[in-house]
């Protein structure tokens, strides 16, 4: 992986942009995609970066979101704790003693997720998971009102504290925000790749907004686009760690690509499907399948939008996803962004046609 590569990916995952909130992720992808082409934004805040090729059309958009999962205060108690909302899909197993960051007007706010310690739970209760509505964040403050003179009011976005870093010299990329920084990185070195060679379409890179929270900024940057084809760039479910049955799911780190045959609210476009297994084969890239039952992308938006659009959800295996710190193979990355690349180039008038025969 190439220096420059590395650093773009540890300034997507360390910025903070929870659903709603994703203004220093957007003005990362400006920084980016403002080089290679033409730049949009849509009245939500989804931000679109067009890449002319040799022909207007087709027009292939290439989603990612620039969200992430996080909180949002709720409530300051008398005592000055503060009581959150979750924005996006959260395991309260993974919750407790993590540190979070309130971002308020007058600044961040660290904090750690406390609930009622075991000495004092009863023998039962210690079995039993504990439940998000008995959680709280302890940011020091001896009141509400201490806390609400640190900035912190209801509204403000709560964000994951949590740092890039290379896994022991190894090729393993651990982080927050994977889902999905890792597809806004893969749109950024696919459009960069592709100022170098002709392709013969239209490229349209969209850091939608407010995946994780219904599908949003899909739909509102579809509208913007007007797409004939998207390749879905997200995270996918590593499966190579203990507790995972081999009938759950497929997926292990430095595999491939994942090339999706379903998900919880999308089946593929079957020809591109067939395109992107064709082009892995010749091109000599590994890929692996992956079947999701649960949870979907910002392709079952995509693929309705107008009279349909032709999708394909590439994944990219990330184990630990929805919690604080997610991990991912670097040659995974790098293969996902040769994928598009050569999809991209493959994607002409007449093939983009024969998708919907």
């Amino acid at each position: 992986m190439r220096k420059e590569t590395e650093q773009l990916l540890r300034a997507l995952t360390e910025a903070d942009g929870v659903p709603g909130f994703e203004q220093e992720v957007r003005k990362l992808m400006r920084a980016h995609l403002e080089p290679l082409g033409e730049i949009e934004v849509d009245r939500l805040g989804s931000i679109v970066g067009k890449k002319t090729g040799t022909a207007d059309s087709p027009r292939i958009m290439l989603p990612a979101h620039m969200d992430e999962i996080g909180f949002m205060v709720k409530l300051i108690t008398d005592k000055g704790f503060v009581k959150f909302s979750p924005l996006g899909g959260w395991w309260s197993q993974v919750l407790l003693a993590q540190r979070l960051r309130i971002k308020t007007r007058k600044g961040d706010v660290v904090g750690v997720l406390g609930a009622k310690p075991p000495h004092l739970l009863k023998n039962d209760e210690r079995n039993k998971v504990a439940e998000m509505k008995d959680m709280y964040l302890d940011i020091g403050a001896k009141d509400k009102k201490a806390a609400e003179a640190m900035g912190v009011r209801p509204g403000d976005p709560i964000v994951p504290v949590s740092t890039y870093e290379r896994l022991n010299g190894t090729k393993c990329l651990m982080a927050k925000a994977w889902d999905d920084r890792a597809g806004c990185a893969v749109i950024i070195e696919a459009l960069r790749q592709l100022q170098r060679v002709k392709h013969p379409n239209t490229v349209y890179g969209a850091g939608t907004i407010q995946e994780e929270v219904g599908l949003k900024g899909a739909k509102t940057a579809a509208a913007v686009i007007e797409p004939d084809v998207a390749l879905v760039l997200d995270v996918g479910i590593a499966a190579d760690t203990p507790g995972i049955n081999d009938d759950e799911t497929q997926g292990a780190l430095g595999k491939g690509p994942q090339i999706c045959v379903r998900d919880g609210g999308m089946i593929p476009n079957v020809r591109l499907r067939d395109l992107a297994i064709r082009i892995c084969e010749e091109k000599k890239i590994p890929y692996q399948f992956q079947l999701l039952e649960g949870g979907t992308t910002d392709g079952s938006a995509i693929q309705v939008h107008s009279q349909g659009v032709a999708c394909l959800y590439l994944g990219i295996a990330t184990r630990h996803i929805h919690s604080h710190c997610g991990i991912l193979h670097e040659t995974d990355f790098d293969n996902t962004v040769k994928l598009v690349v050569e999809l991209v180039k493959a994607l002409d008038a007449e093939t983009v046609a024969s998708l919907a025969e």
